[in-house]
Formats: C-alpha cells, structure tokens, sequence
C-alpha cells in the first residue's frame, strides 16, 4: 500500500465534512486492535501481511508482552473511495480522514474508555461471536449511550464458529441471530431505563401545570383585575390547559438497534483479514439474481429464502413444507465456509487446491502463482479473502456513509452536553452557537476539551527527533567541521612536546579547555542518555474556532461555572507552545488546529490535573469537564524509595504519574505515608512500572495493598447483654469532665433497605447541603475532619454535583421515599415512625449511609430535610440571653457524629447503617458568672454587667467544646458494641468465562479465596461456561494470575467493583454457653476469619492488638538430664 504523507491528512483537515471521528469499544480480547491494524495497513504504514499481529498501537512493551491494550492511542488515516451523487452519475472520487482511537477492553482501564469516546462522533463496538456479550460490552454499549455515539456492531472471530466449535452455515446463522438479539437487548434496557425517567419527569411537569392553573383560578375568583390582566390570566389559563391536555409522546426507537439490512452490522474476522456487510452481498447478487439492490438488502438477513427455480423470495409462512436454507445461509455463510474449507480443511489441514481453483475463477480472482503454490494453507486463505472480502473496505466504507462527521455530530450531541455542564444558563449564546454549528474562523470562540494528559519522552517529540536523526544542513557542518580540526591542531600541538613557557601554557590550556570540553560534552551526553525527561501533552477535540501556536486561551477546572467565573481557584491563561498530529506511535507538528479535529496540544503541564477546558473567553465559558470515569480507584499501596535519597524524585514521579493516568490518584496520608490509588492489580503493575522506569526513575518499594472496610453493627442472637441494664440497649449516658453537661443517646442499627436507599441517593444528599448553605448565606464548616479533609471534600461535592443532577430526586420525593423505606422495614415500622421530619444530620463527611435524629424534647437541632421556609427561629442568636441553653451545642454535637463515624471504633474505618438518636443534654449547673470573676471585677471597681456576663458565657461555652465533643464521639462509639459489631469487605463482581475441562480448577480456586459464586450457565452452541460469582477484594491479590495458571490460560477474569458486603462473623466473639464451651473450648481458638482481617487493620494503623506472643509454653530440656 502507498504511503499517505502527513502533509496529506493535515490538508483534510481543513474539510469538516469529510472527517469521522471514531473510537473502537470492546470487551478484552476481541479483537479491537488486530482490527485496527488491518486499517492501519491501508496507509502503508505497517504491512498487510503483519496486520494483527504487529499490534502497532500497543506501543508499550508491557503491553506487547501481555496482548491487551492498556492506553488508548490514537491515529489519523486516509480513505479515499468512488461516489455518485446520484445513482446514473459519474463516480467522482472523495477524500476523507479518519481519526482512529484504539480503547483498552480491560475492566482496570475503563476509564481510558471515557477519555477516548467524549472526544469521539461514532464507535465501533466489536463483540465476539463465540463468547457472546461480556460485561465489558455492556459497559461499553452504556458508554455509548451516555456520550449519545451512534455506534456500528462488529461481530468479530467468526472464523472461531468455524475452525474451533465446527459449526455449518445453518448453526451459524442460527448462532448470530440470537447474539444480535442480545446485543439488542441491552440497547433496549437502556432506552426503556431512559423512557422511564423522561415519562416521570412529564408527570411532574403535568402536576405543576394543574397547580399552577389551580393557582390561577383562585386568584381570579379572589380578584376582579383589568381587562389587559384577565387576558393574560386567560391566555396562561389556556397554555396550562394545553399542558395538561397533551399526552406523552413516545420516541421512536427503530433506529436504535442493530440491524443488518440497516447496514449498520458487519460481520468480520480481523485476524484473517475480511470482513463484509449485507449491502456488499447485495451488489455482487444484483445483475445475478435480476434484483435491485436496495431488495436484496433487505431481505439478505432474516426468514427470507430464495426458491431455485423461479428465483423468488419466500417467507416464512410460505416455504408449504419445503426445506430451505435461509438467503443469509446459502448466499452468504456457504461461500464463506467454502473458501475455508478449499484452504484450511481436506488433507490434513491443506486444502483441496482444484476447489481453490474453482473458487477463483467463480470469484473472478487473480491470485499470484507463488501463493498457490505456498504450503501455507493461511497464506492462500488470507490472500482470496482480501481480494474478495477486503476488511478495511467494508469497515471504512461503513465508517463513512454511517457514522455522522463532525458538524452533524455536533449539531445533535452537544445541546444536551452543554446544558448538562455546571451554570449552563450563564453560557454566552456566542459561544453556543460556535460549537453546535462548527465555526471555524478566526474571529469565532476557541473550545477545546482536554480528555487527558500524555506522557510523551522528549526523544520522541518531532522537534527532538529532528535534532538527533535528521540531516544536518551546511552551516551546522561546517561548524562541527570547525571544532573537529580544533581538536585536532590541539591534539597535535601536544604530541610536538614544544617546551617554550608559552608553548606549554598554550598546550596546557588547550589541553585543558579539550578536556573540559569533552568531559562536559560527554557529561551531557550521558544525562541525555539515561534521563529523557517526560513531556505532558493534552489528549484534546477542537469543538468550535482555530487553534494556533502562540494562542493564549483559558484553561478551566473541573469545578469552573461561567455563573460564578471568578471563584477561586481562577482560571489561568497559558500559551498553547506546539500542537500536534496524533499517529499512533508518533506525532507530527502542527501549526494550527480547525473545529472537529483530535489532536495534542502542549504548554498544559501543571495547569491541567487529568482533564479540563479550553477557552478564548472566560466570561459564559462553558465547562465540558464532567466526564463520568469508567471504575473508581479501589487499590491502595503505599510506596517508599529504596533509597531515602530518591524521595523528592518519587513524589515528583507520583505527581506526574496522577497527570498522565486518568484513574490513577496520589495521596498523602496523616501518617506520612505516600499511596497510590489504582483501579486494580493489573493497574497496580503498570503504575509501579512507569514510575519506576520514566517518571521517577529510581528504584520503588510497594507496600502491602491497603483495601477499604466499613465497619456496622446488626443485632444478632448471639449479642452480649447489655453494659447497662437499667437502660434500653445502645443506650449510653456520657458527662463531660467537667460534669457540667451529660449527654444521654442511643445507636441502633438502620434498615438494610434504607442504608441501601441512602447509599444510592449521595448525589442528593450534596445538593442538599449545597442549597442549605446556600440559603444560610454562609461558606461550609470548615471542621470535619479538620479543615483540610473538609474542603477536599467540598471540591469533590462540587465536582460530583452537576454531573447527577438530571438524576436525582427533588427534596420532597426524598423525603417520601425514605418515609416509604422506613415503614417498609420488617417488624421495625413503629421504631421509625417520624424519624425523616427528626433528622439533623447525614455522616460521614454530610453525605453517608448514617443518621443523626433529635429525639429531644426542646429540638435543640436544626433539621436537615426541610424547606427554606421551615427554618425555625433560633434561640441561641438572642444577645439578651445570659445563660447556657442545650441548642448551644448542637454544632458540636453534629460534629462529633462526623467524626464518630468517619473513624469507627473497631479500626478507625467508616461506620455505615446506624442511626443515633439524641434522646437528652442536661445542663447540671450553668453558671453565668464565677466566684473568680465576681472578686476579679470587685478588684477592680467594676461591677458585673450583661456584656460581662455574655463574654463569661462564651468563655465557658470554648471551654466546654472539646469536652462535648469528646463525649459525644465516645458515647457513640460505646453504644456501638452493645449490637453485634460485624466488617462490610469491599466486593468484586467477578465474570469467567471457561470450557467445561477446567470448570472444576476455577471452583477450587474461587472457594479457596472465600468466593461465592452466584449462576453458572452454559452458553448456548458453545462449549464455554458463564460463571458469574462474588470475591472479596482482600482476596483478590494475585487471583488472576493463579487462575491462569490453573486453567493454562483458558480463563480469564474480569473483576469490577461492586461495592461493599456484610461479613457475617462477629470478630470478638468468644464461646459462652454449655454447649458453645463444649464445642469450642474456653479460649475459643477456631480461627475466624474477621478477627484475622480486623487484626490486620490494626496492626496496618498502629493500633494496639491483643495476640499472645508465646501460645504454649515449655520448659527447655537438655540431653544431659
């Protein structure tokens, strides 16, 4: 294949119209970047004879090794192809670019899914055809809908129907349907999931019309207005009307699925090289079969059959008993099977060379006479397939005439993209109708959207690669001529010996300027060698305007709303310094960037933490930022240098690392303690390889993996009786220690249901706190957590907010449906009634799965679910008040509940599903004014007056903070023991796919890591087992490793994080009954396995642990006695 230039695909560029941007999605070994290769191979950048197996945008060697993507990579490429404008018209050739990105399938890397299909039209989603949909392409086909992609089906490796399962046409056939028809069905869930949602929100918007026209009526029956008023009250009166009137309108979803006569399938096997879809069968059976082509296509795929004779098409209902095969089947799948068959069947694997032959000439095919004569069957294979059913042909020519280039894409996405991004109402209308309708000149705004940084090595920059391996021009020869002869006349004039003072002064200082020279040179040289500095260039798509080097635009944060554009921190103004042309393992310098291109863009670093906004404009700049990642970061590792020297470049290497991986996160702990968060063991090993071999360059040493818990109480039957048994269990009284104020309050243990609810609901719990701030006019407490936590998490409440709104529920559905919740939970409805009106507070950090109820009788907390009109007075804002009332510290006591529950008392990890309820504070003396005061003031004349009194009363409420807050925060804490204390571990949700001879080996290994597996199902016309289970995350260190090597690679696991699960076994258990004493002994020595995790923990944080050094001591006997 010719070369295409770069000078070629930046010229394209000009042209919006004639670009696709496009993304392949897929689950883990499907295929994707064999696939990519194939059209790789196109522009001659690679071989046609090494596509699938070079992998040429794997460009890591880890990734080599291993043959899984783990970073998306982008290419541009050249497709020209004949087009008519109208069906009797000359074909006119048209030019397009193709901007390719190849996406990783792995669970771990998801998140650079998300970074790849925000800057993306279209996506090719490949789906395997014998393992069927994964969860994987579930995730992927999500990703899609969210980013509202119009995606093209690949059903890849059909020749796996063939070569392994040995499958005819008709099983085949039989086969696909049915994996459409799943594909399809999750595309169904999601738009019914979406039709659902929008058909509540009518009802809503229904509602408030009947109110509002309810409103209307009343206040026209009240008053008699003007004429000019009642027209007006009249025309609302009838725009309600209207509303209410109307019925839901139903969205066509025709369009949504796919379908092979829609042309929007292909069928392909990457591997071999071809690919085809219904539309080019139709051609070549056009002049055949004496029918048009737009029939053909239709009825290609389905129940439709072709009778011998008349050459008519039949349905179903009219075959009368005869036996036919499907069109699909006997025009399609049977030539197939034949090339197969003539190549790779026969003799022993070698075909049969007269029904080559036979093929060829059927085929109108000129194959080379070497190939034929080739023992390699393959190579006869792949050499008729791409001749006749060319991969790159069918998948491109579908790329272009199905996926929508960049100014259709963006008339139809970005209007919701921009009205879901923070302070939408304040964009500037400018600004708007830049990037829905692609503006290109230079006068129109610049919006840009960074998906993520790239670390890119400085020898492979171009300007670098210029200097080292391109040619040098004349002025840099003659001077490198220049200093050689230099070195050479003061070489020379050493070996002379001349002895003159002067002489030997010239010779020493010539020798010693050479030799400073080279060792500098030389120094230099070897710096440059071993330390090529890593270089953050931005992973972006130009919505709207020209980028240029030397611009200056705006970089916006994650957090940026154009309604409050100069909240700190404030955007900055940087220097766009190079842009770039994405090629895969390379990159090509750009001077300017039009709307609808990918590209890199350097001058970011230290402006850009993972992914941000491009402006021209601050003022109604939008702010595209709110991409949703794909996995969380679950994995913590704490990292130290072997050496305590390298810190600094370690912590340098981290913060790098956090730029350059979109899921990867850096935090230092209060210990001092430097971790890394990642997606997964298999993130773990490449994060720990870039660090230690590009971004800090020196020798790193991981830790144990630090994996979350939470830790809650149930009640069980074998709890211990309660400490206290004159009061209800949880209950605890706690008097400071000054004895001034006692604290009387209960812990029980939530509902599971609601504990649920609240999980599920965080997004507007945020809000709600955001509005009420909002509302008292103030900035947030600064004191959970102290300070510093605080505000990290203010950042991310405002960060996760605008990206859920459209989602969650209004304040009253809120608090019916956790109303609801309670009074469904079983046999406890009467302990619940009148909680939700009774809250104070959520914890931990204001939004977590645990409540804080007043059960006092003076309500001395400020309720957290009630309107803004509900706020009742408070008493503690009267200045004439001396004295010290319970409502003074309410704060305080809100504020222990968030530390009690931040750190629980097990193992200081965070407490989920209790509720406390505050049942009384008494206040056993308050004095306004002390003895010590009063002699104080007698000394000096001054008697005691109301301001000294309050002043006296705020010196006593300081010092009884700290006091309120440590009993409180024990109490909680005590009262947490009388239940039964139980671990929630971190849960992955673990699918396997495997043949039936290694089914027994995963079993053995899941029940040896405390897996639990959930449904094991055969797949249908496979022989390989689904297995879906659940698997602690504890346990899940090294478990991909082993199961590969128990089944010899035949399965491989995907682990996604599913959330947290109550380990049924109380830690602290020790046997006590009869028969609890006869089984287990008086020390209860069974091991139990969370009292081991509960133990680890401990000794993981410092804290104290109780285990016995010594378990069964001895007295030492010597031989001689």
């Amino acid at each position: 294949m010719p070369v295409v230039n770069p000078e070629k695909l930046i010229a394209l560029q000009l042209n919006a119209d004639e670009i696709r941007n496009i993304c392949i999605l897929a689950h883990v070994d499907h295929g994707k970047t064999s696939l990519t290769d194939a059209l790789i191979a196109t522009n001659g950048i690679i071989s046609p004879k090494l596509a699938g197996k070079i992998r040429y945008l794997d460009s890591r060697p880890d990734e080599q090794l291993r043959g899984i993507t783990m970073e998306s990579s982008a290419i541009s490429l050249y497709f020209s192809l004949l087009r008519r404008s109208a069906r009797e018209a000359t074909p006119v050739q048209k030019e397009y670019l193709i901007n390719l990105i190849d996406s990783p399938g792995h669970i771990d890397f998801s998140s650079e899914v998300s970074t790849a299909s925000r800057v993306c039209d279209g996506a090719l989603v490949l789906v395997d055809a014998v393992e069927g949909v994964c969860s994987q392409t579930v995730t992927v086909l999500r990703q899609t809908w969210t980013e509202r992609l119009k995606p093209l089906l690949v059903i890849n490796k059909i020749d796996r129907l063939i070569v392994e399962l040995k499958m005819s046409p008709s099983e085949a056939y039989s086969h696909l349907s049915k994996l459409l028809e799943q594909v399809n069905a999750v595309i169904g869930s999601f738009f019914q999931g979406e039709r659902m949602e929008e058909d509540l929100q009518w009802r809503e918007r229904v509602e408030e019309k009947v109110a509002a026209k309810a409103a209307l009526e009343e206040e026209k029956a009240q008053k008699k207005a003007a004429k000019a008023t009642s027209e007006s009250l009249d025309e609302s009166e009838s725009i309600a009307t209207s509303g209410v009137e109307g019925t839901f309108e139903e969205k066509d979803d025709e369009d949504l699925y796919f379908a092979p006569e829609n042309n929007n399938v292909i069928f392909s096997s990457a591997v071999d090289g071809w690919a085809f879809t219904v539309k080019q069968f139709a051609s070549l059976y056009e002049k055949k079969l004496g029918m048009k082509r737009s029939i053909l296509e239709k009825v290609l795929w389905g129940d439709f059959y072709l009778e011998p004779k008349t050459k008519r098409i039949l349905g179903a209902k009219h075959l009368k008993g005869r036996v036919l095969k499907p069109m699909f089947v006997q025009l399609v799948l049977d030539n197939i099977w034949a090339v197969y068959e003539a190549t790779t069947g026969g003799n022993k694997g070698k075909g049969d060379p007269v029904m080559v032959e036979k093929i060829t000439k059927s085929l109108s095919l000129t194959i080379p006479p070497h190939i034929l004569r080739s023992r390699d069957s393959r190579a006869i294979m792949s050499t008729i397939f791409s001749s006749w059913l060319p991969l790159s042909t069918a998948v491109l020519v579908s790329t272009i005439e199905h996926l929508p280039s960049p100014p259709v894409a963006q008339a139809s996405r970005l209007p919701a993209l921009i009205d879901a991004s923070p302070g939408a109402k304040h964009v500037d209308p400018q600004i708007r109708d830049a990037m829905i309708n692609i503006k290109t000149s230079k006068h129109d705004p610049v919006v840009a959207y960074v998906s993520k940084m790239v670390a890119v090595p400085e020898s492979e920059l171009p300007q670098s690669k210029r200097k080292t391996g391109g040619a040098m021009t004349g002025e840099e020869a003659r001077d490198l001529a220049r200093k050689k002869r230099a070195e050479f006349e003061k070489a020379q004039s050493a070996l002379t010996g001349d002895a003159t003072d002067s002489g030997l002064n010239g010779m020493t200082q010539a020798l010693g300027e050479s030799s400073l020279e080279e060792v500098n040179g030389s120094a230099t040289l070897d710096l440059s060698r071993t330390a090529d500095l890593e270089h953050l260039i931005g992973f972006a798509r130009l919505y709207s305007g020209i980028l240029s080097v030397g611009d200056s635009v705006y970089v916006l944060p994650p957090k940026f709303s154009p309604a409050n554009p100069d909240v700190t921190p404030i955007p900055q103004k940087v220097t766009v310094t190079s842009l770039y042309l994405l090629m895969g393992r390379g990159l090509e310098a750009l001077t300017s960037v039009p709307a609808g291109v990918v590209f890199g863009v350097a001058g970011l670093e230290g402006h850009i933490l993972k992914s941000g906004t491009l402006c021209s404009q601050l003022e109604g700049a939008v702010n595209l930022a709110g991409v949703n990642r794909g996995s969380q970061p679950i994995v913590r590792v704490a990292l130290e240098p072997a050496n305590p020297g390298d810190l600094d470049k370690m912590i340098k290497g981290m913060k790098l690392l956090e730029q350059s991986d979109p899921c990867a996160q850096y935090e230092v702990l209060e210990n001092g303690e430097h971790v890394v968060l990642t997606a997964g063991e298999l993130h773990l090993e490449r994060c720990l390889k870039d660090l230690r071999e590009r971004y800090a360059r020196c020798e790193i040493q991981a830790g144990e993996p630090i994996v979350p818990y939470r830790e809650t109480t149930v009640e069980a039957l074998d709890m211990n009786p309660p400490k206290n048994k004159d009061l209800p269990r949880g209950t605890v009284i706690g008097t400071t220690t000054s004895k001034q104020i006692s604290i009387r309050l209960r812990v029980r243990p939530l509902p599971p249901t609601v504990t649920e609810f609240l999980e599920k609901n965080i997004g507007a719990i945020r809000r709600f706190y955001s509005e009420k701030k909002a509302r008292e006019g103030g900035e947030p407490s600064k004191s959970i957590n102290g300070g510093k936590v605080d505000d990290e998490e203010e950042e991310e409440d405002r960060e996760a907010l605008p990206a859920a709104q459209g989602s969650m529920l209004s304040l009253l559905d809120f608090r019916e449906k956790l109303r609801s919740t309670f009074a469904d939970a079983k046999g406890e409805g009467d302990i619940w009634t009148d909680v939700v009106e009774k809250i104070c507070a959520f914890g931990p950090r204001r939004v977590g799965p645990n409540i804080l109820i007043d059960a006092t009788k003076q309500d001395i907390c400020q309720k957290f679910l009630q309107e803004g009109n509900e706020t009742p007075t408070d008493s503690t804002q009267d200045p004439s008040r001396s004295s010290l009332h319970p409502s003074d510290f309410s704060d305080k006591i809100t504020h222990a509940f968030q530390l009690a529950t931040a750190q629980g008392p097990m193992c200081h990890e965070p407490i989920q599903g209790i509720a406390v309820f505050l049942e009384e504070v008494t206040i056993n003396s308050t004095p306004t004014t002390t003895q010590s005061d009063i002699e104080a003031q007698q000394q000096q004349h001054q008697p005691p007056t109301t301001s000294s009194s309050s002043s006296s009363t705020d010196h006593h409420l300081g010092r009884l903070t700290g006091e309120i807050i440590k009993t409180t925060h024990t109490a909680i804490h005590t009262a947490f023991f009388d239940y039964s204390p139980r671990l929630l571990l971190a849960i992955y949700s673990l699918e396997i796919a495997c043949p039936t001879p290694v089914l027994g080996r995963v079993y053995s290994v899941l029940s040896r890591r405390r897996g639990r597996i959930l449904t094991e199902e055969l797949k249908e016309g496979t022989p390989f087992y689904q297995i879906s289970a659940l698997l602690p995350v504890v346990e899940s260190f090294g478990f991909s490793d082993e199961i590969r090597k128990r089944t010899s690679g035949a399965a491989q696991p995907q682990l996604v994080f599913k959330g947290f699960e109550v380990l049924d076994e109380d830690p602290y258990w020790v046997p006590r009954s009869e028969e609890e004493l006869e089984d287990f002994g008086e020390k209860g020595d069974r091991e139990r396995v969370s009292a081991r995790y509960l133990e680890g923990v401990r000794r993981r944080k410092g804290m104290v642990v109780q285990r016995k050094v010594v378990g069964d001591a001895e007295k030492q006997k010597t031989l001689k006695r």
